[in-house]
């Protein structure tokens, strides 16, 4: 019996298909594809979802010191002249950031391998640039997913049978994150 399907497509088109749709899936919650590539998804998605919540305690809290530059009431950085060149003015202030322990970051170092990058796009800026921001998939997993699942022992993903597809009748389904 094969450890996976082939789905049709050479290993590198379908790594690449299998990322992009596990990319989706963590970030949209539900997507909707045929059956065979569904369970492949299943896979993969769980297993990051599985080393989320292992890893999600495991860090440490520091506190930094920054410079952050002041900004007047336009939101405009605040300059002043020093030896004849405009310079921009910075205060020191106490960030707290979370320190990832060696499993944690080698964890997030898994994830990276798999997710794409993300942009969010609002709704009512469809074909426009501005409004769009990057996701943090790793962050998502970790700060979101992991506590939503910290009690369940596996089974995170739900597949949905919705009927075949018109055009070669293939099995359509929604695979979403439970």
């Amino acid at each position: 019996m094969a450890k996976y399907r082939k789905l049709g497509k050479t290993s590198d088109q379908r790594m690449a298909l299998l990322r992009n749709q596990v990319t989706m899936l963590i970030m949209n919650g539900r997507i909707t594809t045929t059956e065979a590539r569904a369970k492949e998804i299943r896979k993969i998605a769980e297993s990051l979802i599985a080393l989320s919540v292992k890893e999600k305690d495991n860090f440490e809290t520091v506190t930094v010191k920054a410079k952050v530059p002041e900004k007047d009431a336009d939101g405009k950085r605040v300059k002043e002249v020093k030896d004849g060149k405009k310079v921009t003015v910075f205060t020191e202030v106490d960030k707290e950031i979370k320190k990832d322990m060696p499993s944690r970051l080698h964890a997030r170092r898994q994830m990276l391998k798999v997710f794409y990058g993300a942009t969010e796009v609002p709704k009512d800026a469809q074909n426009k640039k501005k409004g769009r921001k990057k996701v943090d998939l790793t962050a998502k997993m970790f700060d979101e997913i992991a506590p939503k699942y910290a009690g369940r022992q596996g089974g995170y993903t739900r597949i949905v049978k919705i009927g075949p597809r018109k055009g070669d009748a293939a099995m359509m389904v929604i695979i979403e994150l439970v």
